[in-house]
């Protein structure tokens, strides 16, 4: 069965990717917009909050498909929604290798749950805005206890 983001999963995107009207260029000198949006976004570049919503929905589909091609055990909402948010953040090649996905798909819940805040680093280096996300992401999932 494929599961669908619910709204619960999108406020914890929208939570921490914070929305910005214009255009800036994230850490890593891409041209970024919204609620982290940068397919064909330039310098200059200004949308609304109506704009910066329907992006997410759009952008964070390939988390979600990630998700659901990947991982091969029940979830509950909770845990959907807790992986989908890692894989919007760190991408679905790093996902796809990491050992919480292995833990998970070895039906090693509480293993993968534990994995969340290993993901907490930009550059090798501890991010504590990386480091909420992650506890936030392991909460959502720790409260969807196994479907």
């Amino acid at each position: 069965m494929r599961m669908t983001y619910s709204e619960r999963g999108l406020d914890l995107t929208r939570a921490f990717e914070g929305c910005r009207f214009r255009a800036y260029q994230d850490g890593g000198g891409v041209w970024t917009i919204g609620y982290g949006h940068t397919q064909r976004v330039l310098e200059g570049d200004e949308c609304d909050l109506a704009q910066a919503v329907y992006w997410l929905r759009c952008d964070v589909q390939d988390a979600v498909h990630a998700v659901n091609d990947a991982v091969n055990v029940l979830l509950s909402q909770g845990q959907f929604d807790a992986c989908v948010d890692l894989v919007f953040n760190i991408g679905a090649a790093a996902f796809l290798k990491s050992t919480l996905l292995r833990k998970l798909n070895a039906g090693d819940y509480a293993g993968a749950a534990q994995q969340f805040e290993r993901w907490n680093k930009d550059n090798g280096r501890v991010v504590a805005g990386l480091t909420r996300r992650r506890i936030a992401e392991k909460e959502l999932f720790l409260t969807g206890a196994k479907a």
